[in-house]
């Protein structure tokens, strides 16, 4: 009587053995996270995407090159703003007789001493995109120019559509 009791301790015991050796990771869930993971990254990562803004229209263009990702000077009907930040608005800007606006020189040095770019050589001046709509006047784009280059933004980018290709 005693044999029987053994041997089916001896049979839970194998199989609870046969259990605990089995130890492993469910690979099928991990490849699901990985590749939505993957597929996350090349889609938010491919171009770089200038802010949509409903205020402005902007001009087309037939350039080849894509934009390499810059600060973002954005021009609204109303205010300037640098990477979504009011710095200005226009109506002031217009009405000083200066050559440059301060606010926007005070919030470009601002930017460029906080940035990784700053720990490098800029003899050549740091890159900036200006995204304004195709109507703004001359006198407020040369007072934007104006400050980029004060600030030592000299690589200077307007952001465009990109107009389509004539077949033919």
């Amino acid at each position: 009587m005693k044999n029987s009791k053994l041997t089916g301790r001896l049979k839970r015991m194998e199989h609870l053995e046969g259990l605990h050796k089995r130890k492993g990771l469910n690979l099928v869930s991990l490849m699901d996270i990985f590749t939505i993971l993957v597929f996350f990254l090349l889609v938010s990562s491919g171009t770089q995407q200038l802010p949509n803004s409903k205020d402005m229209k902007l001009p087309l263009s037939v350039a080849d090159k894509t934009p390499k990702e810059t600060l973002v000077i954005a021009i609204t009907k109303e205010d300037i703003l640098v990477q979504g930040k009011k710095v200005a608005a226009i109506s002031q800007v217009l009405e000083s007789n200066d050559a440059v606006i301060i606010a926007l020189e005070e919030e470009l040095k601002f930017r460029s001493s906080n940035s990784l770019l700053a720990q490098t050589d800029n003899s050549a001046g740091r890159a900036v995109t200006i995204m304004g709509d195709e109507n703004i006047s001359y006198q407020l784009l040369r007072k934007i120019l104006a400050t980029c280059r004060q600030a030592n933004y000299t690589r200077i980018a307007f952001a465009a559509f990109q107009a389509a290709k004539s077949k033919g």
